[in-house]
């Protein structure tokens, strides 16, 4: 049976959605889809009257007999300017309704989260200047606050995109890009790649966690190398790492196939490479396959993966490398 707090989300959601839609989830949203919806329905007018129209001249001037012919056509003034002139001011209603709306949309406030965006085949990287860590694997801001991205790309061309946001933005390769959003509620919500990067590209998908205030300076506290992960096993950390720098979309670890080569139980093994040469999967080999993957190419793959030399710290290597041991075949 549901209860009236749960009957009571279910309501707020209903009401949150439009017919065409997805959940309306960050300040802009609404007069997103208030546009979306002044544009759709005066097409739907505009089409029924047209056609409606047609139709009905069509039925009522067709010919009558064989000898009618085509009476004196003479234009119309009044209606020839109502033609052009209603149009037009729609049209300049339309530009300037969102016009406004993209522009509101485009311009951060002053006092924003700011978070630095890397994309890269096939996963995001979410960086925190202002908190002093990087490398994480999802996007988590406190309710309320208004954020603003910085975003580039690493390879290829991808795009930014939350759906209940209403935000989409185009990531390019050594260029920055910038959006920003403010989420009045706490949720959860799908990010999107919508601009094809590659084999793996409906693989890369992260979220947004919209949390309280409390809970994101909790969040702060483990992921910015807080008192509790500081007493964490190496290996465990080397496993947050893991997940935060997207290991995971290319390297399974139970053995599965994937666009790189599967992790569990390599460690101390022999890898056959590309050239028909065999390397022993070590410290070294690891490092060196993290941040120069060209060297070393796994035979059956092909040279995708991006050096993440500079981007990941020497300690959070050797935590890798600790749970690479740590995982069984």
């Amino acid at each position: 049976m549901m209860t009236g707090s749960s009957l009571g989300g279910v309501l707020a959601d209903i009401e949150s959605r439009s017919t065409w839609m997805p959940r309306a989830a960050s300040t802009v949203a609404h007069e997103v889809d208030d546009i979306y919806s002044f544009i759709l329905w005066l097409c739907v007018l505009f089409f029924v009257g047209i056609v409606g129209v047609t139709v009905y001249f069509a039925w009522k001037y067709r010919r009558q007999s064989e000898d009618q012919r085509t009476s004196p056509i003479h234009h119309s003034t009044k209606l020839e300017l109502a033609w052009s002139i209603l149009p037009t001011i729609l049209l300049l209603v339309m530009f300037y309704w969102g016009f406004k709306v993209w522009m509101k949309m485009g311009v951060p406030p002053d006092d924003t989260l700011d978070v630095r965006v890397t994309a890269r085949q096939w996963t995001w990287q979410f960086d925190y200047p202002r908190e002093g860590f990087s490398g994480a694997n999802e996007l988590v801001v406190p309710v309320g606050k208004a954020v603003k991205l910085t975003m580039t790309s690493e390879d290829v061309l991808h795009s930014f995109f939350v759906p209940e946001f209403r935000i989409k933005k185009d990531v390019i390769p050594k260029r920055y890009s910038v959006v920003w959003f403010e989420a009045p509620e706490t949720g959860v919500f799908n990010v999107f790649c919508t601009e094809y990067c590659g084999k793996d590209h409906s693989r890369m998908i992260t979220r947004v966690r919209v949390v309280s205030q409390e809970d994101y300076q909790k969040w702060v506290a483990t992921e910015g190398m807080g008192d509790a992960f500081a007493k964490m096993p190496l290996s465990e950390k080397g496993k947050i790492y893991f997940n935060r720098f997207g290991c995971g979309q290319c390297h399974s670890l139970d053995g599965s196939a994937n666009t790189g080569p599967a992790l569990n139980g390599k460690y101390g093994t022999m890898e056959q490479c590309a050239d028909g040469t065999e390397i022993k999967v070590d410290d070294n080999y690891i490092r060196d396959s993290i941040e120069n993957p060209m060297s070393v190419i796994v035979k059956g793959y092909q040279p995708k993966m991006p050096s993440f030399k500079g981007k990941i710290k020497t300690e959070q290597i050797t935590a890798i490398i600790e749970y690479l041991k740590s995982i069984g075949k």
